[in-house]
């Protein structure tokens, strides 16, 4: 029997930009680190424009005629781009999306408690899925579902805008309410007024604290009484 041999998987290639040796066209149109056009040039002296200046060349658009290369710190505009994406990818996950179930029949107590909540949602920049559940009957009249959610969304428009309008979802009838700008601006400028409410309290105490060391300070009357006591000895 021959020796069972040892599979190999295929190392797939890394792309990478064209950049330095790596550039293959004969001639490029140079762009300068300030984006300034230099003309177009041949490659093996945009290469040692770009060394001249402790920089690298960079192909950035490889279809054009001639192709199009720039002066650049390539490790830098690397990290900026992995930078960017990072960047991105942590405000896309920081998308919450907060549910609220309603019933068609809610009292005015009930209602007034989800709003409550759903305006908590919107200041904090999340999303609100409110979705309205009818039970038996209740699917026969759809509207008040509707007229419900429209409701809602009119009571919060100003920190909240419809995404999704309602739509009926088997038993159930959804709305999406998305935070607007105003959304959390006013939370943030209380929590700004207490702030400043708290340094003035402690100003104020601090005030307290120093004034027994100005009342040991002699009074004028004193100073006076003093005075003529010493001229008279």
């Amino acid at each position: 029997m021959r020796p069972r041999g040892r599979r190999f998987e295929p190392v797939r290639p890394v792309k990478q930009d064209p950049i330095n040796e790596s550039i293959g066209a004969q001639r490029v149109r140079l762009i300068d680190e300030d984006g300034s056009q230099l003309g177009i040039k041949v490659t093996d002296e945009a290469r040692e424009y770009a060394y001249g200046k402790n920089l690298d060349l960079v192909l950035v658009a490889a279809q054009a005629d001639p192709p199009v290369a720039r002066v650049m710190d390539y490790g830098k505009y690397k990290y900026e781009q992995e930078q960017k994406a990072k960047a991105a990818r942590k405000h896309q996950s920081q998308v919450h999306v907060k549910e609220i179930k309603l019933r068609p029949k809610i009292g005015v107590h009930d209602y007034e408690t989800k709003k409550g909540h759903v305006v908590r949602f919107l200041n904090q920049r999340a999303k609100v899925k409110v979705t309205i559940m009818f039970r038996g009957r209740e699917q026969q009249h759809p509207e008040r579902g509707r007229d419900l959610l429209l409701r809602l969304a009119e009571d919060v428009k100003e920190i909240g805008q419809i995404e999704s309008p309602p739509l009926q979802d088997g038993r159930n009838m959804v709305m999406v309410l998305g935070p607007t700008k105003n959304a959390g601006v006013k939370t943030d400028a209380e929590d700004q007024d207490i702030e400043r409410s708290e340094e003035a309290v402690q100003a104020d105490r601090d005030g307290e604290a120093a004034a027994p060391a100005g009342d040991a300070e002699p009074q004028p009357r004193e100073e006076v009484a003093e005075a003529q006591a010493q001229a008279g000895g």
